[in-house]
């Protein structure tokens, strides 16, 4: 208990540093919102449109109330596991203030990990709470019933956390190259469209051919968006939640893995660099 105590003394910092930082950029968070909730309205749009020219209720085993859901939750989601490790590490990498960083008595990726819990805590309160209130409103006029489920939405808050831990250390990798090469830029945005299409956030991967959805329900990627929403929304069986977990924590392990050995092959490069 008190090497805990001293561990949150330490890194306690970090998420008060994160938190002032997100609440200092307000205006910038505010319009941020506003252009995700439109591109969410577009989406919902789209996918409307798509029903109605179906002429059915139902499309791949959705309805449209499903699919609703589906948009706005898998974007808050996104939302949520959105980090900034690899432009955080590829922009102190190349200004050299890295070396600022690795003086200090503490774990690298565990003081990136604690300031951006101060973000998120503003997230989780301004946004992702208000957002999940009004889909339960919408699924109760809709449905004519109470749809939520605590315990369905426990294992959705884990596997959120289990996929914000993934998409964190996945972006740290791809900080961590800067060290190895000179601009990291189009590979930040090329990994993000990646992302996007291979997570879920844009197409459920419930909706691709049968051979295709077996093989990126495996990927790492359908851990970060996909599998959280389809959890809250109860398309998945215990046993199949479980498995997900479970591949989340794999891969979770994996990533960090990389992670710390790309790091000590980065340092080592550093020392040579700077003798």
């Amino acid at each position: 208990m008190t090497k805990l105590k001293k561990i949150l003394k330490i890194y306690k910092p970090f998420t008060k540093a994160g938190l002032q930082s997100a609440m200092a950029y307000r205006t910038n968070f505010t319009f941020f919102v506003i252009g995700e909730s439109l591109y969410c309205f577009v989406l919902y749009f789209i996918w409307k449109a798509v029903f109605a020219s179906g002429g059915s209720n139902t499309f791949m085993g959705f309805s449209i109330t499903d699919i609703t859901v589906y948009v706005f939750l898998s974007n808050i989601v996104k939302f949520l596991i959105d980090t900034d490790s690899t432009v955080s590490m590829a922009e102190e990498i190349k200004d050299g203030s890295i070396i600022m960083r690795m003086i200090k008595p503490v774990n690298i990726d565990h003081s990136l990990l604690t300031f951006e819990l101060g973000n998120k805590i503003m997230m989780i309160f301004c946004i992702f709470l208000p957002v999940m209130l009004g889909l339960e409103i919408y699924r109760y006029v809709i449905l004519g019933k109470i749809a939520f489920n605590i315990f369905s939405f426990l294992l959705f808050s884990l596997s959120v956390v289990l996929g914000y831990l993934l998409s964190f250390y996945l972006n740290l990798i791809f900080g961590y190259l800067a060290f190895f090469l000179l601009n990291i830029w189009g590979f930040s945005i090329l990994k993000g469209a990646i992302l996007n299409f291979l997570s879920g956030a844009t197409i459920p991967l419930a909706f691709f051919p049968g051979a295709v959805r077996a093989v990126l329900e495996q990927l790492p990627f359908a851990s970060l968006v996909y599998a959280p929403t389809m959890i809250y929304m109860g398309k998945l069986s215990t046993n199949q939640i479980l498995f997900t977990l479970l591949k989340q924590i794999i891969w979770l392990i994996v990533f960090v893995l990389i992670s710390d050995f790309i790091w000590i092959k980065a340092q080592k490069r550093l020392e040579v660099q700077g003798g």
